[in-house]
């Protein structure tokens, strides 16, 4: 190595990296919701810059198109996460605009024209019956006179005509139509369940005049979770169950349930938001399939009950769609952003559409991520993924380890993957460990693991996170004085909790965090309103439990310090679950900061928001650990800091 390439030495934490705030801001163009429409692929782009903006694109003949120009913003709030915002059959193009909750449809001229009335009534995952002039789809009413919304199966005409399908079940989601028309079929579950631990899937007759007959049960129940319900060309239901402890593939054939290809795999995921799909049909015999495997995503086609792997770079498969030879998914891998790539399956050729980072930095800047599995309390292993620091120009000080930051995903059902992360990469280009954790109860290894959470939240969840800081601490691959903690939403708890309840980090960071595990009931909104009840404890036992694991009730434990972000707008996690933590470790003299952003529901979408947390949380933890400030990082006010 000459001198004019050999790296410097300097303080972990103050690297000059490529990957500023701004980077991080400017790639935040999420891609979400694919669908395919004969040749025309279409799919949904987050617009950071445009305060979060979700607009409809389109690639027809070669060339992209924008389908709904602002000020549409192609978004739904059903179950609070939406999902399922549009659809496309025949040419035809419908969806929820955010701002009013009306679905539109785009006509002849290309210009958006509502079809119904929007206001109290939200609408997802609807789907086009052509031959009957509407749209088939969850229509949940906020109207006055219910403690909750209601949820139902709605059939709304293309003159705006309202018609209720199917109601008395609490939730319901993916009604899917039969090839012929003739069927309907679609899941619902009930309260206390939420859908990953319990659904039932119905299919019935459609009679001459639209509505449905003979409805029957087909599968599920409490105990077993059935998701994506999709017909085979040649009209055979299929769908996804884990009633082996597995989410694998079945089909429903003269009234026999079958397993197609049973596997220790996740060929599902958990139902947060509407329309995902993980499955499709390249013919009537053959499907097209990504599955899980110890975190890692899979492709295959799947015929006679064999998988033949499809080649592909991804290590997260997200979505993906199918029509004839056309593969449609959104995939990414550790030096991949998540990106739309469509696949010519005849002529095994990709090309990539869209990409959530239009400008993916020097891969000397990136960190690749290692899969690890580390034992954690009474005898579980835990799953998580370490991100060494990584950086072109710089190295540590002689004798140096690097600070390590902990993250605790949310959900917290939800699973942390290795696709690549440019918020991540904002840290370890900056010489700062990161471990992403996927800590038990997470989505991607089997129902027992998912199910070591129930009655444990707050736990299984920290122990996993502890033990994974010990573990790379021990391993002398990281500063033992200096571990920090940061989650969102469920994460946030976690992260709360494990500065509360143990001793090993030394800070740690809440975006929108649970704190009150009774407030956190008191505000929930209808699809999270029992979750607890899994989490923590039936109603009956709650009280006591959450009083015992609630860091609100325990500020004289927390002796270190954070900084919190909270959206003022959050309905699925209130300021005031931030402000009470705040106001009790400011009295009890504990170092804390607090940002609150304007406009800002659960999750940032502002590009100036993502800056500003961002740098507030760098800057935070520098001053923290005495690392020298670098020059242009707005400062941000500590409280109970001395100077």
């Amino acid at each position: 190595m000459t001198a004019s390439n050999r790296k410097q030495a300097a303080p972990c934490g103050t690297w000059s990296s490529p990957i500023t705030a701004h980077v991080v801001a400017a790639g935040a163009a999420p891609l979400s919701q694919v669908m395919l429409d004969g040749a025309d692929v279409y799919w949904l782009a987050g617009r950071a810059s445009e305060g979060g903006r979700n607009t409809l694109l389109r690639q027809r003949a070669g060339a992209v198109e924008e389908v709904t120009p602002a000020p549409f913003n192609v978004r739904t709030r059903v179950h609070e996460y939406g999902g399922g915002a549009f659809a496309v059959a025949g040419g035809g193009v419908w969806f929820s605009h955010y701002a009013d909750s009306c679905l539109y449809r785009i006509g002849a001229d290309g210009e958006p024209a509502p079809v119904c009335a929007g206001g109290t009534l939200r609408y997802a995952d609807f789907v086009a019956d052509a031959p009957r002039k509407r749209l088939v789809g969850v229509r949940e009413d906020h109207g006055a006179g219910h403690a909750y919304p209601v949820n139902t199966i709605c059939a709304i005409g293309f003159d705006g005509r309202e018609t209720v399908l199917v109601d008395g079940n609490d939730f319901y989601a993916a009604p899917r139509i039969s090839p012929n028309g003739r069927q309907l079929a679609w899941l619902c579950w009930d309260h206390p369940r939420m859908p990953w631990q319990g659904t039932e899937l119905w299919l019935a007759d459609i009679a001459g005049d639209g509505s449905l007959l003979n409805g029957r049960l087909v599968a599920g129940g409490p105990g077993e979770s059935i998701c994506q319900p999709e017909w085979s060309p040649s009209g055979v239901l299929h769908f996804v169950s884990d009633r082996t402890g597995w989410w694998n593939l079945y089909r429903f054939d003269g009234g026999v349930v079958a397993a197609l290809c049973p596997r220790e795999a996740e060929f599902g995921s958990p139902h947060w938001t509407f329309g995902g799909s993980m499955y499709g049909f390249r013919s009537a015999s053959e499907i097209i399939c990504t599955y899980i495997e110890q975190g890692v995503s899979k492709l295959a086609r799947l015929v006679d009950g064999r998988l033949c792997p499809i080649d592909h770079p991804y290590q997260e498969i997200r979505e993906l769609r199918v029509c004839g030879d056309t593969l449609a998914i959104l995939g990414g891998a550790p030096t991949i952003a998540l990106e739309l790539a469509r696949i010519d399956l005849a002529r095994g050729t990709r090309e990539v559409l869209a990409r959530s980072i239009a400008n993916v930095p020097d891969a000397g800047y990136l960190s690749v991520p290692q899969t690890i599995s580390y034992p954690s309390a009474n005898g579980r292993t835990a799953h998580a993924f370490f991100y060494p620091p990584a950086n072109a120009d710089f190295e540590p000080a002689a004798g140096e380890k690097p600070p390590l930051i902990v993250i605790g995903h949310g959900g917290p059902t939800g699973m942390a993957s290795s696709t690549l992360k440019l918020a991540t990469q904002f840290w370890t280009s900056r010489g700062i460990a990161v471990l992403d954790v996927n800590y038990g109860g997470s989505t991607g290894f089997g129902r027992a693991y998912r199910d070591a959470l129930e009655g444990q939240w707050g736990v299984v969840d920290v122990e996993d996170c502890v033990a994974g800081a010990r573990y790379l601490a021990d391993q002398a691959l990281v500063d033992r004085e200096r571990l920090v903690i940061r989650g969102g939403s469920a994460g946030g708890l976690t992260t709360l909790c494990a500065l509360t309840f143990h001793d090993v980090f030394k800070a740690g960071a809440s975006y929108y965090g649970v704190s009150d595990l009774a407030g956190l009931d008191a505000d929930s909104h209808k699809f999270e309103s029992h979750y607890n009840e899994y989490l923590i404890a039936p109603k009956g036992e709650a009280d006591a439990v959450y009083a015992e694991r609630s860091p609100i009730h325990h500020t004289d434990k927390l002796k270190r310090p954070m900084i919190f972000f909270q959206g003022l707008d959050d309905k699925v996690v209130p300021p005031q679950q931030s402000e009470v933590m705040v106001q009790a470790l400011r009295t009890r003299g504990v170092p804390v900061a607090y940002i609150t952003l304007e406009g800002e529901g659960h999750g940032f979408r502002k590009a100036d928001s993502i800056v500003r947390t961002l740098e507030a949380e760098l800057y935070f933890y520098l001053r923290i650990f005495g690392i020298p400030i670098p020059q242009g990082l707005a400062p941000v006010a500590i409280e109970n800091l001395a100077a």
